[in-house]
């Protein structure tokens, strides 16, 4: 009998790599499947759902990313403070004027796992507003969106 072989957490160091994507004038929802595919490994053969074997993602051009339909308008960011009437809410172009990163950090990680193996993928993950980052040491790959 075949048995699957589990990835080890030593194992899934050794394999990881940096890919680089360029958000400029790309739709939302694509750049951030591509990125959390990436930061969870799921193109990998030796994927292990348990197991962080996912690769670091580095997005530039955080602020020139695209949104389809009237979301621009009328989608809105919430969150609240833990007292009573706390809640508030920040529509995407003032979120886009303030925190240009955060649009596309949210999108990611709400497509990642809710616990503890979520939040260690979340850290893979570095968003920049401009073309510039500082993880060019690390030899990024760039990711083409259009190859699919």
């Amino acid at each position: 009998m075949k048995y699957t072989k589990m990835l080890t957490r030593e194992d899934a160091l050794a394999q990881r790599k940096w890919f680089v994507i360029d958000a400029g004038d790309q739709v939302l929802g694509r750049v951030a499947t591509r990125a959390a595919m990436l930061l969870r490994g799921k193109g990998k053969p030796s994927f292990t759902p348990h197991v962080d074997c996912g690769d670091f993602v580095v997005i530039v051009n955080a602020g020139k990313i695209r949104l389809t339909g009237a979301k621009e308008t009328d989608k809105q960011y919430y969150r609240h403070s833990g007292y009573p009437g706390g809640i508030s809410s920040m529509p995407v172009s003032e979120m886009r004027e303030r925190h240009p990163d955060r649009i596309i950090k949210f999108a990611i990680e709400g497509m990642l796992p809710k616990n503890r193996l979520g939040r260690q993928l979340a850290s893979k993950l570095k968003v920049y507003d401009g073309a510039d980052h500082p993880h060019a040491a690390q030899l990024p790959q760039v990711v083409d969106l259009a190859a699919g």
